[in-house]
């Protein structure tokens, strides 16, 4: 697959999880957190907000290609 095209598919997909995740974390939350007090929300975030980043990088470094062995 050439670079570009596997460049355009990998940012689509991107996008798409971080729409799908925003939404998927903000209604876990609303759903479950409303009685909690402000420190739950606080750690639920923080955590929520950062665990999106590992398929993002699975995605990236697909984008990136197989690496290419030196002969």
């Amino acid at each position: 697959m050439p670079q570009r095209l596997r460049s355009f598919i990998g940012t689509i997909l991107i996008i798409c999880l971080v729409i799908v995740y925003a939404l998927l974390a903000t209604t876990i939350a609303t759903l479950t957190l409303a009685t909690y007090p402000w420190w739950v929300h606080l750690l639920y975030f923080l955590f929520s907000g950062l665990v999106w980043i590992l398929p993002a990088m699975l995605i990236i470094k697909w984008m990136a290609g197989p690496v290419r062995k030196k002969n």
